[in-house]
């Protein structure tokens, strides 16, 4: 039996304790399941497909878009049928927005469409952005080429809110078949803990080495954990090259480790240099002038190799040497045991080379090459500020061609339209500083939840149709240097706020219908280099140009003399309803006083006193009669 060194003997049980360790950590991740959405674009239903019967849940969360069936361009994409597109008169930002997503590290995965009809086009360009960061843009040809008919990042989610943005470039309507949001280890692919969840990486190139076949890591008999990479099969790295493939069936050691949790079917394959070609070579084509973290995965497979020093190579990278001495078998340990190496490198051409150069022994060999973008994750907007501009959106009634969905700042390849930004430094955030919707058509109010826009230095709104009072509340935007509101439709007052605006130098509020006074810590500030517009409003006054005013009232006042002219005319009510009461009473007496001296009525009064007389007068004469007849008759 070989007798092995004590510095050796020290080294493997660094190395057991090294793969202990991450194996304890992965049985803790496995334990819990991962938090997993699958959306089928377009569909009513949820769906599964086959081979795994994979669920994908209905169309939910976009922001706008139309339904539509959909072809596949490529046999990698999910056998979906339908998609969901954008048209550009639906603006030229729309997204997903999927929220009660748990905080931590995720893998997301578009895959793309194209429309099932002939009268559209059938190959979109545009940009895609997760989180507000610009992560991949389709050209020309990306449906003709397998690896181009999906976009990949890893990113953190910190608010527990994702947002998939896709940007229109003007040359179709961006079309969406589906999103995978899957949860990895928070700790996967932490290339520099310095910087954390402050990068976004985009999948660049992963490829299965030794194998033609394409796999997911499903496929591969992975764990959730590690998401749900695509591996593209390869039997040589170019074409040009001699290289051969090798597999074995043979168990490999140190797979399906948290945190990256790669599956053991990875590296039962490889890729081997030849005699007459030893070394190998593999080149792509990248962004320049960005940082790639490239990582490699080898297993010593080969019957060949059965000891340290029998393979040692170096890896160089454009020609610098990333990593040397490479032995897998010292590095691991024993034969059939995973061995990944990472270096991130800046590139500043187009084309990323990475060379496996032997230096003893036999020839150089590969499993499977991964290769990342680093994009610095955007900075977002403050988020009462997004807030207040939603709200703006709406009570202006913001035609559906200005988009305004997803982050109006970021990324900053398409901010909205109309919205000026800037980068506050000291809050670590984009700030909304202008605002410009002039000639737009915009027939709605202004919302005072305007002066939630604390950063304002301009404001345009002129030549729309906006109606309503002028918020008292944007007296209280202290920035604000220009404020032209003119040729619309507001009424009412000027509100005594805007006197506070203290960095004012341009008012316009011409060509309104606005009214009363004109504030007097207003009316002498073009004194002080200002320049304010008040005319064509009929009902304004109080400053040269304008009609004079009355007596200034406070509203206090104006209440009062209002309150007052109510009871006025309620006694002028009373009263008059009095006198016209006592009046027909009068009318009436006189009218009976008349009926008493007419001719007809003294002549009956008359005859009706002799009467009355006569009834008197005839008891006495037959009295008379009466003693007449029993009297002697003096006469004969």
């Amino acid at each position: 039996m070989r007798q092995r060194s004590p510095a050796v003997l020290q080294l493997r049980l660094r190395l057991l304790a090294i793969s202990v360790w991450p194996a304890f950590l992965g049985v803790l991740a496995a334990s819990k399941e991962p938090f997993t959405i699958r959306i089928s674009c377009g569909s009513f239903d949820d769906v599964r497909t086959s081979p795994t019967n994979t669920l994908w849940y209905r169309d939910f969360g976009y922001t706008g878009g139309r339904f539509a069936n959909a072809t596949r361009p490529s046999f990698i994409i999910p056998p979906l049928k339908t998609l969901r597109y954008f048209p550009l008169s639906d603006g030229p930002e729309n997204c997903y927005n999927i929220n009660n997503v748990p905080n931590g590290h995720y893998q997301v995965r578009l895959f793309f469409g194209l429309l099932d009809n002939p009268s559209l086009d059938s190959e979109p360009i545009f940009d895609v952005s997760v989180e507000g960061t610009l992560f991949s843009s389709l050209l020309l040809g990306w449906s003709s080429d397998d690896e181009k008919t999906f976009a990949e990042a890893l990113v953190f989610v910190q608010d527990s809110s994702l947002s998939v943005c896709f940007h229109s470039t003007g040359h179709g309507d961006p079309s969406i078949l589906s999103i995978e949001v899957l949860q990895i280890d928070d700790n996967s692919y932490n290339f520099s803990p310095s910087l954390g969840k402050g990068t976004v990486l985009r999948t660049a190139k992963r490829l299965k080495c030794g194998s033609g076949k394409p796999a997911f890591d499903e496929d591969l008999r992975g764990i959730r954990w590690g998401g749900d990479r695509f591996w593209l099969g390869l039997q040589t790295l170019s074409s040009s090259s001699d290289d051969q493939s090798i597999s074995t069936e043979n168990v490999i050691a140190e797979t399906l480790l948290a945190p990256n949790f790669y599956p053991q079917s990875l590296y039962q394959s490889a890729i081997v240099g030849t005699d007459r070609q030893p070394s190998l070579s593999f080149e792509m084509d990248v962004t320049p002038n960005k940082n790639y973290s490239v990582w490699l995965h080898f297993a010593e497979i080969d019957n060949g190799v059965t000891a340290e020093e029998q393979r040692v190579f170096d890896v160089l990278i454009n020609g610098d040497t990333a990593f040397k001495d490479v032995d897998i078998i010292r590095m691991t340990g024993e034969r059939f045991t995973a061995l990944v190496l990472n270096k991130t490198v800046a590139v500043s051409g187009t084309t990323l080379k990475i060379i496996l150069q032997p230096v003893k022994g036999t020839r150089a060999i590969i499993s499977a090459i991964e290769v990342f973008e680093v994009i610095p994750a955007e900075k977002k907007t403050l988020p009462q500020e997004v807030s207040a501009l939603r709200t703006l959106k709406g009570s202006l009634g913001l035609p559906l061609r200005f988009g305004w969905n997803g982050d109006p700042c970021v990324p900053q390849q398409h901010p909205w339209s109309g919205v000026d930004c800037q980068f506050d430094s000291t809050k670590g955030n984009w700030i909304i500083d202008g605002l410009g919707l002039d000639n737009q058509g915009l027939r709605g109010v202004i919302p005072g939840d305007i002066s939630k826009l604390q950063h304002l230095q301009s404001i345009n709104l002129s030549g729309n149709s906006i109606k309503g009072n002028i918020p008292t509340s944007v007296g209280t935007i202290s920035a604000l240097q220009v404020l032209d509101l003119s040729y619309n439709e507001l009424n009412g007052s000027i509100p005594e706020s805007l006197g506070q605006l203290m960095s004012l130098q341009i008012l316009n509020l011409n060509g309104n219908r606005l009214s009363g006074r004109v504030p007097a810590n207003l009316g002498g500030r073009p004194l002080h280099r200002a320049r304010f517009n008040f005319t064509d409003n009929a009902g304004l006054c109080g400053i040269p140009g304008l009609r004079e005013c009355g007596p200034h009232l406070s509203v206090a006042a104006k209440i009062g003399m209002a309150f007052g002219m109510l009871l006025a005319i309620l006694f002028l009510v009373v009263f008059a309803a009095c006198w016209w009461k006592r009046r027909q009473n009068i009318l009436r007496a006189q009218k009976l006083a008349a009926a008493r001296e007419a001719p007809y009525a003294k002549s009956r009064t008359q005859f009706t006193r002799d009467v009355q007389m006569t009834k008197h007068q005839r008891p006495s004469e037959s009295s008379r009669s009466s003693n007449n007849e029993s009297s002697p008759h003096l006469l004969s």
